[in-house]
């Protein structure tokens, strides 16, 4: 590995860590993430000429650290800071001290709950959490929202300049106010999650270190919030799916589908923990999702999943949150129960839907279901959709091998 691509790997693992740092030191999300990419530019010019240093995380957290110290330096003098200190001290009273377990002491959830501020629209608190925390490029965000990079890229823009505007803070709020942005920061954590479990572009299917990072983030949430059902849902969700990590890819990286994986490489310590999180769980859109995991976690053979009840579970997802994708996956558990021929009028009656015209899963799994119905002329067609359609490159091999498999036209 060169010294660039380690630098670019190292920033992507532990950007969230050193935008919260810096962004502790100048209050300001958007200010700190110019911190951390002028941090990013130095090790660029410097580590190919100098060397690897031997902690490269801790040597551009300190970089941007001291940045953003000599940025708060050339603003305000000593003097000018105390004194503007004081007149906040004497004109405010300060805030009643919260009770120790309701503290958060952990700056990138610190950060996740300032990107959800309400000032910001719920779509651009997920992007720019997502950016920030996440460390998404615009295109892989926009693949997340399934639409276009300057849609996003706009709202990240106007997101930080709406928090610098209105002055939020840099802090995890108490009370009510933490409860209005629970849903957004959820989802945030899912969709990080997400992004590291099957990575929309790029090279690799898995990202484990964006996994562990949601990961971390669901259970810091989930001690933090006892009483919350869904956020227990979304920690049992996510080690269910982590539980699978390991046996996803081939020894070449290749994608392994699920009917083929070794369970024996499952995490069982992770599956027990989601089974516990589970028994916390409420009855929202996580704590379905997680039962529908936990159904594939009991499986000890493909064979055994409890098709049935899965595809029940997705039924109550779909009513509780209308979404053509998880109309999409219920087709998928509706075909294992009932039958190909059962399951392809629902995967026909989602093909106008404007959010799936670019989605690769929806052709993908009409190939399937064409192949499982000896229509494999048809199917051959929609796999090699699909492959067009995904940045993905493992996934696109795995779809254009399987168009291969049906034969030529």
């Amino acid at each position: 590995m060169t010294p660039a691509q380690t630098v670019e790997t190292v920033f992507r693992i532990e950007s969230a860590r050193i935008i919260a740092g810096v962004a502790r030191i100048v209050r300001d999300v958007g200010i700190a993430e110019e911190l951390a990419q002028d941090a990013l530019v130095a090790a660029l010019e410097q580590w190919p000429r100098a060397g690897i240093p031997d902690n490269p995380a801790a040597w551009l957290m300190a970089t941007a650290r001291n940045r953003a110290v000599d940025l708060v330096r050339r603003k305000e003098t000593y003097a000018r800071k105390l004194a503007e200190v004081g007149r906040t001290l004497e004109d405010v009273p300060p805030p009643p001290e919260p009770a120790a377990p309701d503290d958060i002491d952990d700056d990138v959830l610190r950060l996740v709950f300032t990107a959800c501020h309400p000032v910001l629209g719920a779509e651009a608190r997920i992007a720019l959490t997502l950016r920030l925390v996440g460390g998404l490029t615009t295109q892989e965000i926009a693949r997340a929202f399934l639409t276009s990079e300057p849609t996003v890229a706009q709202r990240i823009v106007r997101a930080k300049r709406a928090l610098a505007k209105a002055g939020v803070p840099f802090e995890v709020p108490y009370g009510a106010d933490r409860e209005a942005r629970l849903a957004s920061v959820l989802e945030v954590i899912y969709l990080v999650f997400n992004e590291g479990y099957s990575a929309t572009a790029g090279d690799d299917l898995v990202r484990p270190a964006l996994c562990e990072d949601a990961l971390r983030l669901a259970r810091v949430l989930a001690a933090l919030m006892p009483e919350e059902g869904e956020v227990h849902g979304l920690a049992a969700l996510l080690e269910f799916q982590a539980s699978r990590i390991a046996a996803r890819t081939g020894p070449d990286g290749e994608p392994v589908l699920l009917a083929d994986q070794n369970r024996a490489k499952w995490n069982r310590m992770l599956i027990r923990r989601g089974f516990e999180a589970v028994g916390r769980a409420g009855t929202g859109p996580y704590s379905l999702q997680a039962a529908i995991a936990g159904c594939h976690a009991r499986a000890v053979r493909y064979e055994d999943t409890d098709w049935k009840t899965i595809a029940a579970l997705y039924a109550r997802l779909v009513r509780l949150v209308p979404s053509p994708v998880v109309e999409l996956n219920r087709a998928v558990a509706v075909s294992m129960a009932e039958g190909p021929e059962a399951a392809l009028p629902l995967v026909d009656s989602l093909a106008a839907e404007p959010a799936l015209r670019a989605y690769h899963l929806l052709p993908s799994v009409r190939g399937d279901l064409l192949e499982r119905l000896g229509r494999r002329a048809e199917a051959r067609t929609e796999f090699e959709r699909a492959a067009s359609l995904t940045r993905n490159a493992r996934e696109r091999e795995l779809l254009l091998g399987r168009a291969r498999s049906l034969g030529t036209p």
